[in-house]
């Protein structure tokens, strides 16, 4: 569920519709869906398109009662 928020939070943020994010990063309209509705378990290959064309770094930090997953946007070129 974090995973999906901070992905649709940072398309909105960045005014993209979900075919367009999915162009920036070689995806499917289809795959951004699940992954915003939590409908699929990525890959890190994956995840590391997702960061891509979401101009941002992916973290993920993994405990043993909690995870917290946030996007650190990349600075403009």
């Amino acid at each position: 569920m974090a995973l999906a928020k901070v992905v649709y939070d940072r398309r909105t943020e960045l005014g993209l519709s979900q075919t367009e994010l999915a162009a920036r990063a070689g995806l499917t309209q289809a795959k951004i869906s699940r992954i915003e509705g939590s409908d699929t378990i990525p890959t890190l290959p994956l995840l590391a398109k997702l960061a891509k064309g979401l101009n941002a770094s992916l973290n993920i930090a993994i405990d043993e009662d909690d995870a917290q997953v946030t996007l650190t946007a990349h600075e403009a070129a």
